[in-house]
C-alpha cells in the first residue's frame, strides 16, 4: 500500500508535503556545505541526542535568488504578518525569512535557553548583549553565506522582541514557582487554582509568555515522574538545547472534568483543532488543541462512546459512565493529567532508529512501534509504573471497576503511569495515526499487567 493510500485509510485531515520537504532538505544541505559549524551541529545532534537538525530549525533566512516568492507560494508557503515571514499552513515547516538588504542568510536553531547554550558553547555574539525578552537570538557563527543562530522564544512568533521590564523579570522567577507549586487537587478546585495562578502571571507577562512558562513547568513535573524522560533530557541538556524539540503534550482526563480541561486550555490561548476518534472498538477519543504563538500542541484524551463523537464533546460536557475505558481507569488510578498525575507523555521529534538504539544502550527500551510509515514513525518507551494508594484501589474495587486480584497486582507492582514518546515526521506531515494510536492505547491499559 502506498503512503498516499495509507493516509486515506487513516482519514487524516493533514497531507504530506513532499515538495516543500525536499526544498527544506536541499536548503539545509546547502547551508551545511557552506558552514562547517552547521554541519557539525547536524552531526552532533544525531550522534549525542538521536535528533535531527531539521527538527530543531526555527527559521531559515533565504534570498529571493535562492527561492522566489512565487516558488514559495507553489510550495504551500504564505506570507504571515504575525511571523514576519513565510509560513506553511498545511505542514510542519520552519518559517522562511528574507534578509534585510544584503544582510545575513542562514539557519536559526531552537533552544530552550540562550543563556544555557552560551555558557556551554562559544558564540560570536555575547549573551550579555541580548536582553531578557520573549524572543532572544544569538549568532553562534557569522559568515557571508551561512550564519548560524540559536533562538529562544516565549510566545513570540515574530522577529521583534518585547523586552522584559524589571517587574516582568521578577515575574518570570516568581511565576514559574507559582505554577510549579500550584495545587493539583482533584476536581474543579484544581482547575480553578491553575487558572488563578496563570492569570497572576499573565497580568505581568501577557497571555502567550505566561502560557509558554506554564508548559515549561508541566514538562518539569512530568519529567520528575519518568526516568526515560530524565535520561533523554540529560542527553539534550549536555548540548544545552533542552526540550525545544517537543511535538505535543498529552493529557488524560476523566469524562466529568473534560469540559473544565478544555475551558482552561482555551483560557490559556489554545484553539481546538481536529477531533480524534479511533473507532467504536477503541472506546476513547481526543481533542487536539494548538497554540500557534507558543508552538504548542495538546492531545487531550478521554473515554468516549460512538454516539458522542458527532457532537462537540469538548464543550458540551460528558457524564459519568458505568464502565471505565483505558483513559478513564488511568485517571481513577493516578488522577487527571492536568491535576495530580501530570502528563501521560511528552512526544518529541527524533531520528527514530538512532534514538531508540541510543536509549537502549542506556537501559531504556521502547515498545513495538505503533506507527511505522515513511512519513510518520511513533513508539512509546516502556511505561513507568507509579505507586497507587490503597484508598484509590479500595474505591475502584468497591465500585467494581477493577477486580480484587487486579487491585492486589496494582498494590504490588504499581500501575503504568507515563512514557516518553519517540516520533519521527517526514514530508512535513502534521497529523496523527488514528488506527495505530488505538492499538497502543489498548496495550498501555494497566489491566493488561496481569492479575492474581
Amino acid at each position: 500500500m502506498t503512503d498516499a493510500n495509507k493516509l486515506s485509510e487513516l482519514g487524516s485531515e493533514w497531507e504530506c508535503q513532499p515538495e516543500a520537504w525536499s526544498f527544506l532538505q536541499d536548503a539545509l544541505q546547502e547551508f551545511c556545505e557552506q558552514s562547517p559549524v552547521i554541519a557539525d551541529w547536524r552531526d552532533r545532534l544525531l550522534r549525542e541526542t538521536g535528533t535531527r537538525l531539521v527538527d530543531w530549525i526555527d527559521h531559515l533566512t533565504l534570498r529571493e535568488a535562492v527561492v522566489s516568492d512565487d516558488q514559495l507560494v507553489r510550495l504551500g508557503f504564505q506570507p504571515s504578518s504575525a511571523a514576519n515571514g513565510w509560513c506553511h499552513a498545511q505542514g510542519l515547516f520552519p518559517t522562511i525569512h528574507r534578509p534585510q538588504d544584503d544582510g545575513e542568510v542562514g539557519v536559526a536553531m531552537k533552544v530552550q535557553s540562550v543563556d544555557d547554550f552560551c555558557r556551554l558553547h562559544d558564540t560570536q555574539d555575547s549573551p550579555s548583549l541580548v536582553a531578557v525578552a520573549n524572543l532572544r537570538i544569538v549568532a553562534v557563527q557569522r559568515s557571508p553565506d551561512a550564519t548560524f543562530w540559536v533562538v529562544e522564544r516565549h510566545g513570540n512568533l515574530g522577529m521583534v522582541p518585547s523586552l522584559a521590564t524589571d517587574v516582568q523579570r521578577q515575574m518570570i522567577v516568581d511565576g514559574a514557582r507559582l505554577m510549579r507549586e500550584r495545587i493539583r487537587a482533584d476536581g474543579q478546585a484544581g482547575f480553578d487554582h491553575a487558572r488563578q495562578a496563570f492569570d497572576v502571571v499573565a497580568d505581568k507577562l501577557g497571555r502567550d509568555w505566561a502560557c509558554d512558562l506554564f508548559f515549561s513547568t508541566e514538562r518539569d513535573y512530568w519529567q520528575s515522574r519518568n526516568y526515560a524522560a530524565r535520561i533523554q533530557k540529560q542527553r539534550q541538556d549536555a548540548l544545552a538545547v533542552g526540550w525545544a524539540n517537543h511535538d505535543h503534550h498529552t493529557y488524560r482526563c476523566s469524562r466529568e472534568n473534560f469540559r473544565s480541561l478544555i475551558s482552561v486550555l482555551e483560557h490559556f490561548g489554545f484553539e481546538c483543532r481536529e477531533r480524534f476518534y479511533a473507532g467504536a472498538q477503541a472506546g476513547w477519543g481526543a481533542q487536539v488543541l494548538e497554540h500557534s504563538n507558543c508552538g504548542l500542541v495538546i492531545f487531550a484524551d478521554v473515554d468516549l462512546s460512538p454516539d458522542e463523537v458527532a457532537g462537540d464533546f469538548a464543550h458540551q460536557g460528558l457524564g459519568k459512565r458505568e464502565s471505565l475505558g483505558t483513559v478513564g481507569l488511568w485517571c481513577k488510578l493516578h488522577g487527571d493529567s492536568f491535576l495530580s498525575a501530570g502528563m501521560h507523555h511528552l512526544e518529541c521529534q527524533f531520528d527514530f532508529d538512532a534514538v531508540r538504539a541510543q536509549l537502549a544502550e542506556q537501559g531504556i527500551e521502547t515498545m513495538v512501534p505503533f506507527t511505522d510509515f515513511a512519513f510518520l514513525r511513533q513508539a512509546f518507551t516502556v511505561g513507568e509504573c507509579w505507586e497507587i494508594s490503597s484508598e484509590r484501589l479500595d474505591q475502584l474495587v468497591e465500585q467494581r471497576w477493577i477486580t480484587r486480584g487486579q487491585a492486589e497486582t496494582f498494590a504490588d507492582q504499581g500501575a503504568i503511569g507515563s512514557h516518553l514518546e519517540i516520533l519521527e515526521r517526514n514530508d512535513g506531515y502534521k497529523g496523527f495515526n488514528q488506527t495505530g494510536v488505538s492499538d497502543i492505547i489498548h496495550r498501555t491499559d494497566p489491566r493488561l499487567q496481569g492479575s492474581k
